[in-house]
């Protein structure tokens, strides 16, 4: 038994971009590698040992939805069940991950700002260099601070293990069929990876440039979070050497950076004037206002490895650091007219460094088998949140955070699996004296600064976790489990809208979510199918409130319940043809109002279906259906509707690709993305109520291109 765990963390390590399957022993040649998951537990598993809910994205799956769009998030809310769908914009705001919101990392390394949460930890690597993502739904504290609603981790790809050096190089241009002025964008990537000897790298890079975004009527989507005319750029490299058979050593840096430099500016509306809002070129003798928006983001790690520490003991020692600056888009709501200020334009700078210990023990007694994991994390996170004219917003907080951990899994007669883990979390937030902003929605309506005391928030939090499997028959296998979350995430929308002077009096305590999960996965001979149900609690939500003597909107927190379902059918009728079906509904209140949460957390039901289908040996087609339900909870005040309270009206989108293999190097393929030009507003599009977020979604647009492989 422990000799199939190793061999399952063998058959991961060694696997490539053009490796298949490792043969090991008997019962490996049955292990699918899109089968293993690491994120769920920091170790290597397999998935169907995991009592949760999961979804395993493999590089197959990125390459067919690439093809379409090169947007992580359309990528994932078409893959996974249980994401909200895509906003269609550079900003994941409101695409949720069952309510609530997710920790996203890239191989382990947080890229979320939870400090201060700008939504746009989705969007920060090109998904190229992606070899597998892998989703934990949820909250969780396996890595700490921020998976309120699960994880998203972004496994980079590794060197091929049997050549010295192969590589790729792709080619595409992207068009708007319904109107192709100024709509072409083009794209340029390329990689090469190798092993020479005990050295191993992967060295790769892209640049892509996008025309205008247009939509079903051919009209440039608005600018709020906007891709038109967007320049997006990643240099990734990893190297590794290994020094022994179980002692390894590998260090991965991560460049990206997508910048909207635009002379568009916004013909405004909003959902409560019916008027939406599109992009024109700025009347001449004017400009767009403020810096290029868009997230600047650095990745490092170092990875030691020991796979012998002790007898059955394996040690991980992971080194990172992180610098992101997202600049936001230039806004009036930021103006203060005493001051000289017409608006304003925020960024969100973040510096983290972290160090994680990881040792992994395994022993084994008759028919049980039992793993334990257990550490130590360490991070120090300094988040602000400035304006590009100086003034400041969110001060530096600076927090330091130190956690120990240990979790347990047991293995017994082979289909049993009982997983129970506790996390001793333990923060100190540093921040100084500050003064809060006059800020302007109209010229006699202003908020009133506020001098606050800074102070050292500490906070202290044990979170458990239990859950289990059993695997009775491929056709009944049922799960259950428990986990809990601590989560001070977006302490800086606290910090910002402070009404009182000292900053303990300001209601920054943490959140723990409450998570439980029920489910079962049956295998029918071709078909799988997978059914889950959740329910998710915590005392300290945090949702917003309109103030109409400011016009501005200020946190209120409150308890929250979340509840939810999500099925998942896969129907592999060939080798040649397969259907993959979901559908996700989820709903949420503030229990203390009996009042429903808005699309800020909670999404419209959501159904997928992917086909895939190989007509002829060198030649593949993919076709995808993405639905969108209604999700009208709330009534206007006066005619009009706050916040995040709008009425979602369904919509249904049809991609489809192809992809045609013209010799051994050469490859050509299409993408076309809203196949029939569905005139819509994405899901956020129509909740958010503020002014100028009421774009459209992308009408028809085809993606060509080439690619040469060697």
């Amino acid at each position: 038994m422990i000799k199939t765990r190793l061999s399952l963390l063998a058959l991961l390590i060694a696997h490539s971009a053009n490796a298949e399957t490792l043969t090991n022993n008997e019962k490996i040649n049955e292990v699918n590698i899109e089968r293993i998951v690491v994120s769920g537990s920091r170790i290597v598993e397999s998935i169907d040992e995991v009592p949760a809910s999961i979804t395993i994205i493999n590089r197959q799956q990125i390459e067919t939805q690439l093809k379409v769009s090169h947007e992580l998030q359309t990528l994932l809310a078409t893959l996974v069940p249980g994401l909200a769908p895509s906003t269609g914009t550079s900003s994941n705001s409101s695409q949720t991950l069952r309510g609530r919101s997710p920790l996203v990392m890239i191989d382990g390394v947080p890229q979320s700002t939870p400090l201060r949460n700008g939504s746009l930890g989705i969007r920060t690597v090109d998904a190229n260099v992606i070899e597998r993502i892998e989703v934990i739904k949820g909250a969780t504290s396996i890595y700490g601070n921020g998976a309120a609603g699960g994880i998203i981790n972004y496994i980079t790809k590794k060197a091929a293990s049997d050549k010295k050096i192969s590589g790729k190089f792709s080619v595409s241009n992207r068009f708007s069929a319904v109107k192709l002025e100024d709509s072409s964008g083009q794209r340029v990537e390329g990689m090469i990876n190798g092993q020479l000897d005990k050295f191993s790298y992967v060295a790769s890079a892209s640049y892509e440039e996008n025309g205008l975004q247009r939509d079903a009527e051919g009209d440039v989507i608005g600018l709020k979070y906007g891709l038109s005319e967007a320049k997006m750029e990643n240099y990734f490299t990893k190297l590794g050497y290994q020094f022994t058979d179980d002692i390894s050593l590998q260090f991965v840096y991560n460049y990206y950076e997508s910048k909207q430099e635009s002379d568009l500016v916004d013909v405004v509306g909003s959902v409560n004037t019916g008027v939406k809002t599109y992009a024109i070129r700025a009347p001449e003798g004017t400009s767009a206002l403020g810096e290029p928006q868009g997230p600047n983001n650095h990745n490092m790690m170092i990875k030691y490895t020991d796979e012998a520490l002790f007898e059955n003991t394996q040690l991980v020692i992971d080194a990172y650091a992180q610098d992101v600056e997202n600049i936001f888009f230039f806004s009036p709501v930021l103006a203060n007219l005493d001051d000289g200020y017409v608006g304003g334009q925020s960024l969100i700078k973040s510096d983290k460094k972290g160090l994680r210990v990881t040792l992994n023990s395994q022993f084994e007694w008759d028919n049980v088998e039992a793993t334990f994991i257990y550490g130590i994390d360490a991070l120090n996170d300094v988040t602000s949140q400035p304006l590009v004219d100086g003034r400041f917003w969110v001060p530096e907080m600076d927090m330091e955070n130190l956690a120990g951990f240990v979790q347990s899994k047991w293995v017994i007669q082979d289909n049993l699996i009982i997983k129970a883990g506790i996390r001793h979390e333990e923060i100190d937030l540093k921040v100084d004296d500050y003064s809060t902003l006059k800020l302007c929605a109209a010229v006699d309506v202003c908020s009133v600064p506020v001098d606050v005391v800074g102070d050292v928030l500490n906070y202290r939090a044990t979170t458990y976790n239990v859950g289990i499997r059993y695997n009775m028959a491929d056709y009944f296998q049922p799960f259950a489990s428990y986990s809990q979350g601590s989560d001070i995430s977006d302490i800086g929308r606290l910090l910002r809208t402070a009404t009182v002077t000292d900053i303990a009096l300001i209601q920054t305590e943490a959140s723990i979510i409450d998570n439980y999960e029920i489910g079962i996965t049956s295998e029918i001979n071709k078909l799988r199918l997978e059914f889950s149900a959740y329910r998710s609690t915590s005392e300290l939500g945090t949702t917003n409130t309109y103030n109409p003597l400011t016009g501005i909107y200020v946190p209120v927190r409150a308890p929250q319940e979340i509840y939810g379902y999500e099925v998942l059918a896969i129907y592999n009728m060939s080798d040649e043809l397969d259907i993959t079906a979901t559908y996700a509904w989820v709903e949420g209140k503030d229990t203390a109002n009996d009042i429903y949460l808005g699309a800020q957390q909670i999404s419209a039901p959501k159904g997928t279906v992917n086909v895939n289908w190989q007509p002829l040996e060198n030649a593949s087609l993919s076709l995808t259906y993405l639905y969108v339900g209604d999700r009208k909870k709330f009534t206007p005040e006066d005619g009009v509707y706050l916040g995040t309270n709008g009425p979602v009206d369904s919509y249904h989108i049809f991609n489809v690709s192809g992809n045609y293999e013209i010799n051994q190097d050469w490859s050509a393929f299409i993408g076309i993305e809203n196949l029939f030009n569905q005139d819509y507003y994405p899901s956020k599009s129509q909740a958010y109520t503020y002014s100028g977020y009421n774009v459209k979604g992308l009408g028809t647009t085809v993606n060509l291109g080439a690619s040469y492989q060697f």
